[in-house]
């Protein structure tokens, strides 16, 4: 049998992040082949994600950032079962190094950054690899990304959430403002031109059934529902939404106020079980 040796177990466990005994158990399976030890737990982590494959992964990371120049951003979600792992250093970082990836690619959906390459494999064989060690199902339960001239990037404390707002002009302070705003207040579009023509139709139906309770006139509610269907847009839409730090004005007017004509093209917000 081949001598397996503590240096030989601790280098694979570096390449690999599994822990020492799987990592000695591969190598001795393999007979010391390196390149073989490293299938061998690869193989592992296919059998545990196939047997893992309908539990919930509900916990996990999630994380925003952008290119050096600003005009590219992506926020990601990685999801594992418990919040215990979420937490751990070493799952922040691949969520990190799984983003990084990302936005040096420039991966425009989800599907494109699975088929990207990391560590010899592509992201998702990491996945399928990360899952025998980590022992969870582990996926990439969402993706998005913002083109702009500017891109501002906010992260929740946490990592449960993250977002991210494109600006017609590089705007740091205002954008991170912005990309505040729109975690803490979900909103449902940019603006109210945005809103799908079917959310509209809901609202005012709403809107004319609690008149309808309220016993107001047939002929009003149409009108009253109209109204409301204006205060959803306040409250919903980002750019008309009361500013959080100061509520005398909403988001259009706030950006305004910081340099004229700057406004918000595009935003996007990703928290856990979205």
């Amino acid at each position: 049998m081949t001598k397996i040796t503590a240096a030989d177990v601790n280098k694979l466990r570096k390449q690999t992040g599994a822990g020492m005994m799987d990592c000695k158990k591969a190598l001795q399976e393999a007979e010391g082949n390196f390149e073989a030890a490293i299938d061998i737990l690869r193989t592992k982590g296919q059998k545990i994600a196939a047997k893992r494959a309908d539990r919930d992964a509900t916990e996990g990371c999630v994380l925003a950032a952008t290119t050096a120049d600003n005009s590219f951003g992506a926020v990601l979600s990685l999801n594992c079962e418990t919040d215990f792992v979420a937490k751990n250093e070493s799952y922040i970082t691949l969520t990190k190094s799984i983003l990084d990836l990302a936005i040096e690619g420039k991966a425009a959906d989800k599907d494109a950054l699975l088929a990207c390459t990391i560590d010899g494999m592509t992201v998702a064989e990491k996945l399928t690899e990360q899952t025998g060690v980590i022992g969870e199902k582990l996926e990439i339960n969402g993706y998005e990304v913002v083109n702009a001239p500017f891109v501002a990037p906010y992260i929740h404390a946490g990592n449960k959430l993250a977002t991210l707002v494109g600006m017609n002009e590089e705007a740091a302070e205002a954008g991170r403002n912005v990309a505040m705003q729109a975690a803490a207040m979900n909103p449902v579009s940019l603006n109210r031109d945005s809103v799908s023509a079917e959310v509209i139709e809901r609202e005012l139906e709403v809107g004319r059934e609690q008149a309808r309770e309220e016993g107001k006139p047939e002929a009003m509610l149409d009108k009253i529902a109209q109204g409301r269907l204006n205060k959803f847009f306040k409250e919903s839409t980002l750019l008309e939404q009361e500013y959080i730090r100061d509520n005398k004005m909403n988001i259009s007017k706030y950006l305004d106020s910081v340099k004229s004509g700057l406004t918000v093209t595009e935003f996007k917000r990703v928290g856990l079980g979205m």
